[in-house]
């Protein structure tokens, strides 16, 4: 059986994610994960 979470746990947890996000957007670390995104895909098609 599924447990359902409650509203109130989910409407609590929207603002801390949409926080944490901002937070490593603010600390620049976007450009890391894409960077390694990319270098992941290379190297999984076979061109890096």
């Amino acid at each position: 059986m599924k447990k359902e979470v409650p509203l109130r746990v989910t409407v609590a947890l929207i603002p801390l994610a949409m926080a944490l996000c901002a937070l490593g957007v603010y600390r620049g670390e976007v450009a890391i994960v894409l960077n390694k995104a990319i270098n992941i895909c290379l190297e999984c098609i076979g061109l890096g």
